[in-house]
């Protein structure tokens, strides 16, 4: 098992009056791509949310690379190479694709090569470069919204349900992205329904339930135990949901 490039270790967070997470352990292997399963109001977006910043966890250590980084400024948490893709895809819909990009690369001009690279993993954004991001179709919209995240070279990225109300081609499309970043050795937590893609793409799984992690393994195990299946996510669940 590869060392793992961030670990949560009895992470809490409150949001108001209420207790979301309450007592996260989670472990997510370097250079391969973790999925974080469970039912809507596991906890899943909060875990995502309190790894970078924007809730602060109340309790517990968030450890990246070996340094803690839980009550760390979000800003000050993405220096460390760490981006976050949300639900909402966080773009700017009056703005170009290209000038999206742009504001993406903090760093300065984006390189060329992982420019190619990134047309080669979203091809539709080169043919849309020159368009307003609010033209662009749901599936586009989170192209742009990943390749946003990537547009400087990042050691993890946390992506919060990409495939959300798309078509099943724009699904296999992403799929075949997700391979191709984890082929770059990028570590990657998800968070998705998606059975399908989440058998296709995961190598590891975290099943979260009521402000937990309940279950963690390989993917590839949960994908083959349709018991387990049913008794993690109340759920009979096939590759092709």
């Amino acid at each position: 098992m590869p060392e793992p490039l961030l670990h949560l270790e009895g992470v809490h967070t409150h949001i108001g009056q209420y207790h979301i997470l309450q007592g996260v352990d989670l472990t997510v292997p370097a250079g391969g791509l973790t999925m974080l399963l469970g039912r809507n109001g596991a906890g899943k977006t909060t875990t995502l949310r309190s790894i970078m910043g924007l809730w602060q966890p109340s309790q517990g250590k968030v450890v990246f690379d070996g340094a803690e980084i839980g009550g760390m400024a979000t800003a000050d948490i993405a220096r460390q190479g760490i981006s976050y893709v949300p639900e909402n895809m966080g773009l700017f819909s009056n703005l170009t694709v290209q000038e999206n990009m742009v504001l993406a690369a903090r760093k300065g001009p984006m390189d060329e090569a992982r420019l190619d690279w990134i047309f080669q993993l979203f091809p539709a954004l080169r043919k849309f470069w020159r368009l307003p991001a609010g033209n662009l179709s749901g599936g586009q919209k989170q192209m742009l919204a990943i390749a946003r995240a990537i547009a400087e070279p990042r050691r993890l990225l946390l992506v919060d349900e990409p495939t959300k109300g798309l078509a099943p081609s724009i699904v296999e499309a992403l799929i075949e992205a997700f391979l191709d970043l984890k082929r770059s050795e990028t570590t990657i937590l998800l968070v998705e329904q998606n059975f399908h893609m989440a058998c296709a793409v995961g190598d590891s799984v975290a099943v979260m339930d009521d402000g937990r992690v309940v279950h963690g393994g390989a993917m590839a195990e949960l994908a083959e135990d349709e018991a387990l299946q049913q008794r993690l996510l109340g759920l009979s669940l096939d590759t092709e949901s």
